[in-house]
């Protein structure tokens, strides 16, 4: 896969990941209005360019609140989005997949995990899930994305989101031609694991 050519979709208006882009920049806007008052901790697992945070952050009222990291395996995506974060946000290059990478950031208030679970297998989706909890304190907003097209597991991805203690907030309609959901964690955090992989990227099936 050219992940910079990919992400050069982003730029052509109307397009399915222009349109995608705007519902998860609207349910980040959401994720930092609910957050409580105070520092509000973000973390991004394969978080691309960050325009996900980043193009939110230029103008949210909570813009100073939070301190977050993102993390990208690809070099020239994460340069992209250093070079245009604020102070505190924190570009790391690396494997997203590996729990290590957000030792000191979790459990967070917004977890982002966009352009994941249609990359990975279904295993690796429950894995992920399963871990989710290691993620986010109580009340945060996750936000992840995977397409709509047969077979729809978003449904299923919500039905295992909720039995690990998440409450559904939002889920895109199937004909909008992407998928986007939302779930706030009503659980309990725990500690993290780490030295533990979450997924293999691009090995969906």
């Amino acid at each position: 896969m050219d992940w910079q050519a990919w992400h050069a979709k982003y730029d052509v208006p109307g397009s399915e990941l222009a349109r995608r882009l705007a519902v998860v920049q609207e349910q980040v806007r959401a994720g930092l209005d609910r957050a409580p008052a105070g520092p509000v901790t973000v973390v991004s697992l394969c978080a691309g360019q960050g325009r996900d945070l980043l193009e939110v952050l230029s103008d949210h009222p909570r813009r100073d609140d939070v301190r977050a990291r993102l993390v990208e395996l690809d070099p020239e995506l994460a340069g992209w989005a250093r070079e245009r974060a604020p102070e505190q946000v924190e570009v790391v290059t690396g494997d997203a997949s590996l729990t290590d990478q957000y030792d000191g950031m979790v459990p967070a208030d917004l977890v982002l995990m966009c352009g994941i679970f249609g990359n990975i297998s279904t295993a690796d989706i429950q894995r992920t899930i399963a871990a989710a909890p290691q993620f986010c304190a109580p009340g945060a907003t996750l936000i992840w994305t995977r397409h709509r097209e047969d077979p729809d597991l978003a449904p299923t991805i919500c039905g295992w989101f909720e039995s690990r203690g998440f409450e559904r907030v939002y889920l895109s309609e199937r004909d909008a031609g992407f998928g986007v959901g939302v779930h706030r964690f009503t659980g309990s955090s725990e500690p993290l694991v780490k030295g533990s992989r979450l997924f293999t990227f691009g090995s969906s099936r």
